[in-house]
């Protein structure tokens, strides 16, 4: 029996393979930046072309690094960046358009043309989620605005969509040659065309949105074997998981039970907390699948959802040019004892979870001369903390599950001031686990499960560990006068935008 599972982690600023034994344990990994597409204030595209050459370039350097061939490989999962739309022709696998980013702001009027007289619940019983730009669903409303003749050829069939999961499996199983178009219910449940219950695509919202069940991925679990890999680095290999990126990492953590939750530091920051079989509905939070393991009844979730948190430090990076590197924010943000009063809200696409404010743009707030490049990575460090204690109150209100610790994964979990203040600010401590990089870990556990790699959840459960641990160190009254001041500056993002 082969050794290994291998994840693809395709990822929003980039792509990463990785190849983990039976342990756990990362034995090769190979990463790749794509390019970010801005055309216009609010928009952000990817070129999913780009990222499909970057998958298979990052497969073939990874089994390289693990010292393995593809035949060492069990399996193959792939995790992904949700709500990432792409429409493609079925016959020659040509995007129509570059694939809209979930960051993308573009369909804010559509948003508000679908939201109607009943507003932006209109659908949520149904789907859990508000009418938001940030979901794929309204994405594929504006390609068939803006490009000619894919209304059309999508009722017939011609052209198909997929979040970026569905892309990589389709063309990694054969694209025009028999791709298998398939998703997960994970990927699925961001689109705001799925319901809920059912697990299938609920037709009263693709008939008010217009969008044809031909053009539509099937939906499957998010565990089992959807095909076999046709040419390249994964020929003959079993693709055999499925879930998008944040229910990837409560996969990794091992989050399996009713009240188990994480947060995942990234681009944006995402909490979720497990709420068993139950959909729990809530106004300020997403309901959304956790995961649907082959025939077994799937899981849901409460999620709230942060635009920007590492995106804010890549600001900082690229366009102030404060700092070269992404890890020097913390070095810089030790060169002060505390932000100077100052309170960096990034709100740069809006604000998502608890507010849902598309028309919210970012402030920096409480400047005085006092204030230098320090406090300004301080307070971009600290806005990801403060951002994610606000979605913190709202789960506790929603799940009724009070936190007792948070798993922490990502990106942004190797900066020890994040951690601690993450810490202090929510009173709780704060876990990071022995593979920070659980969103590719889950994603192979899921393929690892379909084909008997790992046996079941216990398997998984058995190869969490910690890595380090930080308790709350600040006092009450430091903590409220500090959040206090944190939703002043929110209140400042407010309402920026007006209608022309």
């Amino acid at each position: 029996m082969a050794d290994y599972v291998g994840a693809i982690d395709q990822g929003t600023t980039s792509t990463r393979f990785m190849v983990f034994d039976h342990s756990g344990a990362v034995k090769g990994v190979a990463q790749e930046e794509h390019e970010q597409i801005f055309p216009k204030p609010g928009w952000v595209e990817h070129d999913a072309t780009e990222i499909l050459k970057r998958t298979g370039d990052v497969v073939g350097a990874g089994l390289g690094d693990a010292g393995i061939n593809r035949d060492d490989l069990a399996s193959v999962g792939i995790t992904n960046q949700r709500e990432t739309a792409v429409v493609w022709e079925r016959d020659t696998g040509k995007p129509v358009y570059n694939a809209i980013v979930w960051q993308d702001t573009r369909t804010d009027r559509i948003c508000s043309k679908l939201e109607g007289s009943e507003g932006p619940d209109r659908f949520r019983s149904i789907c859990g989620l508000p009418i938001s730009t940030y979901f794929s669903g309204p994405k594929v409303i504006w390609i068939f605005e803006n490009v000619d003749g894919v209304r059309e050829r999508a009722e017939s069939g011609e052209v198909l969509f997929g979040n970026i999961d569905t892309w990589l499996l389709w063309n990694l199983t054969g694209g025009p040659d028999g791709g298998v178009h398939v998703t997960d219910p994970t990927n699925a449940s961001r689109t705001m065309l799925m319901n809920l219950e059912t697990l299938d695509w609920e037709d009263s919202i693709l008939e008010a949105m217009g969008i044809p069940r031909a053009m539509l991925p099937e939906i499957r679990s998010s565990s089992e074997v959807y095909g076999e890999g046709k040419g390249g680095p994964l020929a003959g290999i079993s693709l055999a998981g499925d879930l998008g990126d944040q229910q990837a990492a409560m996969f990794g953590q091992a989050c399996f039970d009713k009240g188990d939750a994480k947060n995942t530091y990234g681009t944006g920051n995402f909490l979720l907390v497990n709420t068993g079989t139950e959909a729990v509905q809530s106004k300020a939070l997403l309901t959304t699948v956790c995961s649907k393991i082959g025939d077994a009844p799937p899981t849901y979730a409460l999620e709230g959802a942060i635009a920007v948190t590492g995106a804010a430090v890549q600001w900082l990076r690229d366009n102030l040019g404060l700092i070269k590197d992404a890890p020097e924010v913390e070095e810089l943000a030790k060169t002060v004892d505390d932000n100077g009063g100052a309170y960096f809200v990034p709100a740069f696409s809006g604000l998502f979870a608890p507010y849902w404010k598309g028309d919210a743009r970012g402030v920096i707030a409480g400047l005085t001369r006092f204030v230098n490049k320090g406090h300004l990575a301080r307070a971009a460090l600290e806005a990801t903390a403060f951002q994610s204690k606000e979605v913190v109150d709202a789960v506790d209100a929603d799940a009724e599950v009070p936190l007792t610790d948070l798993k922490v994964d990502g990106g942004m979990v190797g900066n020890e001031l994040l951690m601690q203040f993450q810490a202090d600010i929510l009173g709780v401590s704060v876990i990071r686990p022995t593979v920070p990089e659980t969103t590719a870990l889950g994603a192979a556990y899921a393929a690892g499960i379909a084909v008997g790699f790992w046996k079941d959840a216990d398997d998984v459960r058995a190869n969490w560990g910690k890595d380090k641990q930080w308790d709350p160190q600040m006092d009450e009254q430091e903590r409220e006068r500090l959040y206090k001041m944190w939703k002043k500056a929110v209140e400042r993002t407010f309402d920026w935008v007006e209608d022309e």
